[in-house]
């Protein structure tokens, strides 16, 4: 299910989610163990993007595992020791169990969207879970084993619905308009990149006063401004281009002056948009005007202007770096378009993620029930304490499939028993089949999952609970003492 978050402050925001991360950032918690959770679910989300609940349900899990040992006089200490063997055991039946199609480009294919799907069936685009796999995977695929999202613009328009979604795969969109009076197509384009002030028709003399004797005089700064100004410009087409974009503003003098010379002009291009775009041209931001010869000016094949929905865009076709596109998301309101975009930002990372590490998973709480049973086969060879604690976490990797049953409405006493009976007849890949509320075979069925989100998972909420076990108590520091001199 989903949460609303309505903030406190101003204005009442009011955001839908299903994000793990999101939800607890903007939870309001005291507790200062429970901040050491949200941090975990914070670090998943940045490290995989995905997994960002299941890391903090684990932990807790562990956690209640824990707790009831240490009612029953066990030594916080031990529990670490143990659940540290459980860990390496559980890692080990993981690493095992992997499968890398990488040297086969369909089969991979076919993985990664399978992963895309998975991940985006908790979400709000699940109804549409096709088109967007599709969409994520053809924008990770074009990265070539880069982790670079920045190369993937994600544009968010209100109106259609998330079916008319597309990914703009040989162009990048750019959320601004053309100038006044400039060309509206421009082909075999040779684009100059810039961040410099272009307002300076109006005298910027910091810190000091000029007084004059007449209004002729006045007449005479604001010509010599207006001189500079046309200077700055004609510096600027020096450098032979025919495509200027600016973050800063343009004001009407120098775009009449470009527009003139036939150059077309783009103002206001905010910084990230210039710092993509210098990456997708394969040009250079430039603040000075003085070196033309040194400047490596931006190409593509066509500029021109395009509407999507009620707006106008500026498209970049043929640009010579490939691996960079732009997704497009429609939707209803500004709720659902959100949250695909923070939907679809998961997928992405997960997918440039499995591109660097290949290795791919069953899901649906298989890797949970292999790991627990790995963990109870190492137990027994070990002569100790510490079994007690390697069966606590078994026990709480078992939690994790009931929690799926649960969540979907049905029995998950009875689904998961019947889950460990399959997996102790060496049915591995088995997991839990939500549609119908059964068990099948999770490769048959695609519902595949990406090997380092799962380590990922249990190594974070291992060591965060291991680093929450070490603490026996809360001490509340004393307040910082203002220097004397500053009273």
């Amino acid at each position: 299910m989903d949460k609303i978050l309505q903030s406190v402050g101003r204005g009442n925001m009011v955001s839908v989610t299903n994000d793990g991360a999101t939800i607890l950032k903007s939870v309001l918690i005291d507790n200062p163990a429970a901040k050491v959770l949200i941090d975990i679910s914070k670090v998943q989300d940045d490290e995989v993007g995905d997994g960002t609940t299941s890391v903090c349900v684990l932990a807790g899990e562990l956690l209640r595992q824990a707790a009831e040992l240490i009612e029953k006089k066990m030594h916080p200490q031990t529990v670490i020791a143990g659940y540290r063997l459980a860990r390496d055991a559980a890692l080990t039946a993981l690493n095992a169990a992997a499968i890398d199609h990488s040297a086969d480009a369909e089969k991979f294919r076919a993985d990664l969207i399978n992963i895309a799907k998975t991940t985006l069936s908790s979400k709000v685009l699940s109804a549409d879970k096709e088109l967007f796999s599709e969409i994520a995977v053809s924008a990770v695929l074009k990265l070539r084993g880069s982790t670079n999202l920045d190369q993937i613009q994600i544009i968010k328009r209100i109106g259609g619905s998330l079916r008319d979604s597309y990914l703009d795969a040989d162009g990048f969109l750019l959320d601004k308009r053309i100038g006044v009076g400039c060309p509206k197509r421009m082909t075999d384009c040779k684009v100059l990149v810039a961040n410099t002030p272009m307002d300076t028709d109006k005298v910027k003399i910091y810190g000091s006063k000029v007084k004059v004797d007449s209004v002729s005089k006045v007449a005479e700064i604001e010509a010599a401004e207006k001189q500079k100004m046309l200077d700055k410009v004609d510096r600027i087409l020096s450098h032979g281009c025919n495509v200027f974009v600016n973050r800063q503003l343009i004001y009407n003098l120098p775009e009449q002056r470009l527009a003139d010379a036939g150059v077309m002009s783009i103002e206001h291009a905010d910084f990230d948009g210039i710092e993509r775009l210098g990456l997708v041209l394969s040009g250079d931001i430039i603040s000075t005007f003085d070196t033309p010869e040194q400047v490596k000016l931006g190409k593509c094949d066509l500029i021109e202007e395009v509407m999507i929905g009620e707006d106008k865009l500026v498209r970049f076709s043929g640009c010579p770096n490939s691996q960079a596109s732009s997704i497009v998301i429609r939707g209803a309101n500004t709720h659902v378009v959100d949250e695909a975009q923070r939907s679809l930002h998961d997928a992405l990372c997960v997918l440039s993620q499995t591109v660097r590490n290949t290795s791919v998973l069953p899901g649906g709480g298989a890797p949970e029930m292999l790991m627990a049973q790995a963990v109870e086969e190492a137990s027994k060879k070990v002569a100790s304490k510490h079994v007690v604690a390697m069966e606590a976490y078994a026990k709480a990797l078992r939690m994790m499939p009931m929690h799926i049953a649960d969540n979907a409405g049905y029995d998950s006493t009875e689904l998961c028993a019947g889950l460990r009976a399959k997996h102790y007849e060496g049915a591995h890949s088995w997991g839990l089949e939500m549609e119908k509320g059964g068990l099948a075979d999770m490769a048959e069925l695609g519902i595949m999952e990406a090997l380092k989100v799962k380590q990922q998972v249990l190594l974070s909420s291992s060591e965060a609970a291991e680093m929450i076990l070490r603490v026996d108590d809360i001490v509340q520091c004393a307040p910082r003492k203002r220097d004397e001199q500053n009273m």
